[in-house]
């Protein structure tokens, strides 16, 4: 399986490029793992929310296959404990899925034509996070669940 995490827009924090691409090589140890950034849409001031998450959502969409499971990073989603997750992504494993993506959205979150194609929303929290963070801490949980499913010591119960 590969897990693709595609995210809109770049990372400003030299702190925080380092530890996603330090996270990011760990996790490819135990899976093809890509993250794919969607540029920031230009003169996006111009545009209305709708507007914005609709380019945004095309842009998205041109990435997804049909056979792809696309999972919503979504305040509204559903929350796992971190076993939980690493049993989500074994499940995922077994069943024969190819393409697992995982998308973080823009400031205003997604199109409705997004919301229709995903397969789940996850939560990570209920907490706002930015969404420079939370690339951070979606591919570090990565990280954590393939630790678990191999029994290595990452994880502390």
């Amino acid at each position: 399986m590969t897990i693709k995490l595609i995210a809109i827009g770049k990372t400003d924090s030299t702190e925080l490029q380092y530890l996603i691409s330090n996270y990011s090589s760990r996790l490819r140890h135990y899976v093809k793992f890509e993250l794919v950034i969607i540029p920031d849409l230009k003169k996006s001031k111009n545009l209305s929310e709708t507007e914005q998450k609709r380019k945004e959502g095309e842009a998205l969409l041109k990435l997804v296959s049909p056979s792809d499971a696309l999972v919503l990073l979504d305040e509204k989603g559903k929350q796992f404990t971190s076993i939980e997750f690493s049993q989500l992504l074994q499940k995922r494993m077994n069943s024969g899925l190819k393409n697992l993506i995982l998308v973080i959205g823009g400031p205003y979150g997604f199109s409705e034509e997004v919301y229709k194609r995903a397969t789940q929303k996850i939560g990570l929290s209920k907490m706002t996070f930015s969404h420079q963070m939370v690339r951070l801490f979606i591919i570090e949980q990565l990280y954590r669940g393939f630790t678990i499913l191999k029994n290595e010591p990452y994880h502390h119960q």
